[in-house]
């Protein structure tokens, strides 16, 4: 994985079919699903990413301790289910992972009934987990402005404990499609809900197993909107995505408006088409507080059009696989553009964080991204390529959502070369 690639377009004008792996997100909550639903049941177009793959092996081993590595997801929705039946288990992860919270999601468990404990660190993995005391109370209050995570995986347990659940969110909530995807799913699978102000009630029920069509993935779709935008001209069908979709990141489609970038759905296909001539807006202002995950890609769309863009809505980045902001700052000053946080003083009475980028990449030297064991950022710094040549160090990272994303690349003349 610690490969270096040279990456270039051979032409700016970039045309050719990409067929996207499923979506994580969706498949990492179904394959927990058909876990609490105890009985086998077909997952088409399952995600290749290597989350849903230590996903899909932790669920089914009978192993005392069980390793995340980097899968966020896969460790939150792991506490989770691991917490809310009999046995005794030690979960643990990277050593990034290690760094990222998981203290509010414990406090929600072992308020409702688990035995969890942490083995160093109090608020970080990797944690202890041993048979539960007894889900005697269903209610139970979790901050929503940390990771939507957090209340995905308790909601996917909720109906299986002796009382349900009623989960109280207090202040603001973040991802909000996230959760919404969530609900969508355990309706699919015949779990009914109701979610009045800020509390979602969830009476105990058994989940209905039956076969599930998991969707592209609209996270992967955002780096073809991203090509698009700093191509020439570009007609890129991308198969597998629906307009109305579970996914939050769908909303790449109406961002890459701003970027002269057409979208045209039909038959579970999304075509994506870029004239030639076409001037981007030369400002954009966007909060990201329901899609994080597509925020480095527009950064990046931005530094290559020479688009000034004002952002918020990204707490959520700091505790991703890396600090993704502190990274891309660094990452995009090698190219001459610049991320800057909003001073105080300039925001009078607005309220949350502002981040800025201004400048436009400039690739007369080539420059070496690194990735921070992130997978986004190699993803989203892979455009740039459109401009001149780049390096890319670590660029299997790609790994944990999209292993065949270099591939993908190549299919559409890019030239990808190990160095």
């Amino acid at each position: 994985m610690s490969d270096t690639y040279r990456v270039q377009a051979t032409d700016k004008n970039i045309k050719g079919n990409i067929k996207l792996t499923g979506s994580k997100s969706i498949a990492n909550r179904v394959l927990l699903i058909r876990a609490l639903c105890g009985t086998h049941f077909e997952i088409e177009n399952m995600s290749e990413s290597d989350d849903s793959k230590t996903m899909s092996a932790l669920l089914a081993s009978s192993e005392y301790e069980l390793d995340a590595h980097h899968a966020g997801t896969t460790f939150r929705f792991l506490t989770a289910y691991l917490a809310s039946r009999g046995g005794e288990n030690v979960l643990t992860g990277s050593d990034r992972m290690k760094q990222r919270p998981i203290g509010p999601l414990v406090d929600a468990l072992n308020d409702l009934g688990a035995d969890i404990s942490y083995v160093d660190k109090v608020g970080y993995p990797p944690l202890k987990i041993g048979n539960p005391k007894g889900f005697d109370s269903p209610e139970v209050s979790v901050r929503g402005d940390i990771s939507s995570q957090y209340l995905s995986a308790l909601l996917m347990i909720g109906p299986t404990l002796p009382k349900g659940i009623v989960l109280n969110i207090t202040g603001e909530l973040v991802s909000r499609p996230y959760l919404e995807m969530t609900l969508a799913i355990v309706t699919y699978f015949g779990i009914h809900h109701d979610w009045v102000e800020n509390t979602i009630i969830v009476p105990p029920q058994s989940y209905q197993p039956k076969p599930y069509f998991v969707e592209a993935d609209w996270s992967a779709a955002s780096y073809y909107y991203s090509i698009a935008a700093l191509a020439d001209e570009a007609d890129i069908t991308l198969i597998g995505l629906q307009k109305e979709s579970l996914q939050g990141d769908s909303a790449i489609a109406e961002i890459g408006k701003k970027f002269g970038i057409t979208s045209t759905f039909e038959n579970n296909e999304v075509r994506l088409i870029k004239e030639k001539g076409h001037l981007a807006t030369p400002f954009l202002e966007y909060d990201f507080i329901k899609q994080p995950d597509i925020a480095q890609t527009v950064f990046a769309m931005c530094a290559g059009k020479g688009i000034q863009g004002l952002f918020t809505g990204l707490q959520t980045l700091y505790i991703k696989e890396t600090d993704r902001i502190a990274a891309f700052k660094t990452e995009l000053a090698k190219v001459s553009v610049y991320l800057t946080k909003v001073p105080e003083r300039f925001k009078k009475n607005t309220p949350g964080e502002y981040f800025m980028t201004e400048g436009q990449a400039d690739l007369s030297i080539a420059p070496a991204f690194d990735t921070y064991h992130d997978h986004r950022m190699a993803m989203a710094l892979a455009p740039l390529a459109l401009l001149g040549e780049i390096m890319v160090n670590d660029a299997g990272v790609v790994s944990k959502s999209y292993p065949g994303f270099w591939q993908d690349l190549e299919s559409l003349g890019f030239l990808v070369e190990k160095v």
